[in-house]
C-alpha cells in the first residue's frame, strides 16, 4: 500500500507551507490555525505554490481512519489541512492548551473560498448522486460568479469510468476540481489522478456538494453555533452514521488520550 501511494500520489513533498507557527499537530498531521480570512489568503498561496495543489480537512472520523488507512494519511500529509468539527477543537486544546482560531469545515468555509478568493478558477465538480454536482455548480454560479463553472460528475466512478472524468477536466481545462466522494476515497482519488489531468489542483469536501444543493438538510444555525451539528447528521441519517459518531467519537477521544500522554 505504501508503495503505490508513493508512486501514485505525484503532491509534492516539499510544497511550501504556511508558516510553521501557524501550523498546529494534531495526532501526527499538521493543521492550519488561522481565522476563516486568514484560511482564504492561505488557501490562495497554497494555490499558487503548489503544483499540484490539494486541500483536505481533518476531523474526528478522518482521524480516525488515517489510523488504519496508511495512504490516506500520505496524501494528508501533502496536502494543507483545515480544521473541521468539534473534535479536532478539543485535540487543540488538550494538545496545546488553546482552541483554533475558527471552525474551517467545509461546508461553510468553501463557498466564502470561492467567492472571496484572488483567483478565477476553471471549476470542476464530482461527487453526489447524479444531479446533485450540478445543482451545487448553480448555487455557487451566484456566490461566486467570476469563476467558470465548467463541468460536473456524480461520485458514483470506478478506476475505469475515472478516465473518461479525467479526459473531461482536462479537455474543459478546469483548473480546481471540487471532489465530494466522502474520506478516504476522496483524498486518494484526487492524489492519484492529480498529475493525469496535467496538474490541476483539488479541494475535497466531503458532504458539501449534498448540503449546497440541497439534497440533504444542513443543521438549523443556533444548532451550528452549539458545535452539535454532527448530533443532527446522526439523527437524520441514524442508520449510515451511528458507527461513525457514537462508536468513532469514542475511539477518537481514546486516541487522543494516547496522545496527551505521550506527549
Amino acid at each position: 500500500m505504501h508503495q503505490i501511494a508513493e508512486k501514485e500520489t505525484h503532491l509534492a513533498k516539499t510544497a511550501p507551507a504556511p508558516s510553521a507557527a501557524r501550523m498546529r499537530e494534531i495526532m501526527g498531521f499538521p493543521v492550519l490555525a488561522a481565522t476563516r480570512q486568514d484560511a482564504i489568503v492561505a488557501m490562495d498561496d497554497h494555490l499558487d505554490e503548489t503544483k499540484p495543489a490539494l486541500i483536505t480537512f481533518l476531523n474526528a472520523h478522518v482521524s480516525n481512519v488515517t489510523a488504519q488507512n496508511a495512504m490516506l494519511g500520505d496524501v494528508l500529509r501533502r496536502s494543507l489541512i483545515l480544521n473541521d468539527g468539534v473534535g479536532v477543537g478539543i485535540a487543540s486544546v488538550v494538545l496545546h492548551g488553546k482552541s483554533f482560531p475558527d471552525n474551517l469545515n467545509g461546508t461553510d468555509l468553501i463557498p466564502q473560498f470561492l467567492r472571496d478568493s484572488r483567483h478565477r478558477f476553471r471549476i470542476y465538480a464530482v461527487g453526489g448522486i447524479p444531479g446533485v454536482a450540478e445543482r451545487a455548480m448553480e448555487v455557487f454560479r451566484k456566490i461566486a460568479p467570476q469563476h467558470s463553472y465548467v463541468g460536473t460528475h456524480h461520485g458514483y466512478i470506478d478506476d475505469a469510468q475515472s478516465e473518461t472524468v479525467l479526459a473531461d477536466i482536462a479537455a474543459k481545462q478546469a483548473d480546481l476540481v471540487i471532489v465530494a466522494m466522502g474520506s478516504p476515497r476522496q483524498e486518494i482519488w484526487a492524489a492519484k489522478h492529480l498529475m493525469k489531468t496535467g496538474g490541476v489542483s483539488a479541494i475535497c469536501v466531503g458532504g458539501l456538494l449534498d448540503f449546497v444543493s440541497q439534497e440533504k438538510p444542513r443543521a438549523p444555525v443556533w444548532v451550528r453555533t452549539l458545535r452539535s451539528e454532527w448530533m443532527f447528521r446522526l439523527a437524520n441519517e441514524p442508520r449510515r452514521l451511528w458507527r461513525r459518531y457514537l462508536i468513532g467519537n469514542a475511539v477518537f477521544m481514546f486516541r487522543l488520550g494516547a496522545a496527551y500522554i505521550r506527549s
